[in-house]
């Protein structure tokens, strides 16, 4: 069954505007589903899984190119990134003959990619200006929910009518922490795969496919050990000594390990909001696994209700709606890291979120349960800074939009 995936239109804008695109992330999360729906009844699949094409592009890429041609989707271009090279000069020569016959410019080549640590210095390299890149996560909650593609917004006008229009997709905690713990994997959403059978083989297949060959031989129960440690620490700010010194290996090498798991769309690091502030404010980012089954299958949670039960239940809901907002941004064609930030300064005064959009700053409060008015009783440490405040918003597990004060509202998290 295949899900209609809200980043579609940001692909097919990026078609018409370069002569290549790439489809970044995570393993499983439907690029090359979704890429051979849009154009493979116009263009060629080749996958480099198959031992001999990839050989081939290995060995020699100008002859792969010359035998399969253009237009091309090629699938897991990771495991021949010398075909950039190649992929560059047809490009050009391609770009010099439109310009002299006066034609117009067409997509060539289709690629997709599941781990840009091995392949963002070769974009950046050889197919800068030529490329147009488009980031893929997990399926969103309104993904599967099957509802138009709409880029959030904090604004409680525009959250209000998004209420009016979507009455009836409220649900109860235990169900917005069922699918919590289920992820966004288009297997399990879909039943094709059971969750634990499923996870269990992806993280065998994400460590013997995308990280063996990054780290050392020897290193690979430690980074198993690592992945593990780190899925505990999701909604907290990263302090590389820490789990370092848990996992037994030198903070360099923790770096680098934090490094692949960001670039290859496990994780998501939250920055603190720096503009104009002063110095006393703390400069770690905040780690955030992006499918939260995968989070919680890692940490070893038996089932959902646990998970809702236990002490990093908040935690967890924090990451839900931090990921949802992060699938949101990426399936409008937008960086998350311009918009989305949080807030502690060294008097421990802390905003979970902070939604920055032209000039205007929202405060956030991300509370699992249903959130006492105190929740806000820290967004007023960002008047000293003279900014422009918008109006903020505690997203939690409430039914409707309520009014707090004159300028704060509980948000339902469906509304994401």
């Amino acid at each position: 069954m295949y899900i209609k995936r809200h980043v579609e239109q940001v692909i097919m804008d990026a078609a018409e505007s370069f002569p290549c695109i790439v489809v970044y992330g995570p393993r499983q999360v439907g690029k090359s589903t979704t890429i051979n729906m849009l154009f493979g009844e116009q263009m060629p699949l080749v996958t480099l899984d198959d031992a001999e094409d990839r050989n081939l592009a290995l060995n020699n890429p100008r002859l792969f190119l010359e035998r399969y041609g253009w237009p091309l989707i090629i699938d897991e271009i990771q495991k021949a990134p010398n075909l950039l090279d190649e992929i560059k000069i047809k490009i050009d020569e391609q770009r010099l003959s439109w310009m002299r016959s006066g034609q117009e410019r067409q997509l060539m080549y289709a690629l997709t990619g599941s781990n840009r640590f091995e392949l963002q210095q070769g974009i950046s390299d050889s197919l800068a200006g030529r490329c147009g890149i488009i980031e893929m996560l997990s399926l969103s909650h309104s993904e599967k929910q099957k509802l138009p593609s709409r880029p959030f917004s904090p604004e409680i006008q525009e959250l209000l009518q998004d209420e009016r229009q979507n009455k009836s997709l409220y649900e109860p905690r235990n169900v917005v922490f069922q699918k919590i713990f289920d992820g966004g994997m288009p297997d399990i959403f879909t039943g094709v795969s059971k969750r634990d059978v499923y996870f269990r083989a992806y993280v065998d297949t994400y460590i013997e496919k995308d990280v063996r060959k990054l780290i050392a031989a020897s290193s690979e129960m430690q980074f198993r050990n690592f992945i593990n440690i780190v899925a505990l620490r999701t909604a907290q700010e990263l302090h590389y000594d820490e789990i370092a010194n848990s996992v037994g290996i030198d903070v360099r090498t923790c770096k680098k390990w934090i490094s692949i798991l960001e670039t290859s769309g496990i994780v998501y690091l939250l920055q603190p909001y720096m503009a104009n502030i002063s110095n006393r404010i703390i400069k770690a980012p905040k780690l955030y696994f992006l499918d939260t089954g995968l989070c919680s299958y890692l940490c070893k949670w038996q089932d959902a209700q646990m998970l809702e039960n236990c002490a990093m239940g908040g935690a967890f809901f924090e990451t839900y709606v931090v990921s949802e907002l992060v699938k949101n941004f990426y399936a409008q064609g937008k960086i998350p890291k311009d918009y989305l930030f949080y807030y502690r300064d060294k008097d421990q005064k802390e905003i979970d979120l902070l939604y920055v959009d032209r000039g205007m700053i929202y405060p956030m409060e991300i509370k699992k349960g249903l959130a006492p008015k105190k929740a806000t009783k820290n967004f007023n440490v960002l008047d000293k800074y003279h900014l422009n405040i918008g109006n903020g918003l505690v997203i939690d597990c409430c039914d409707k939009i309520r009014p707090i004060s004159e300028n704060q509202y509980y948000i339902p998290v469906h509304l994401l």
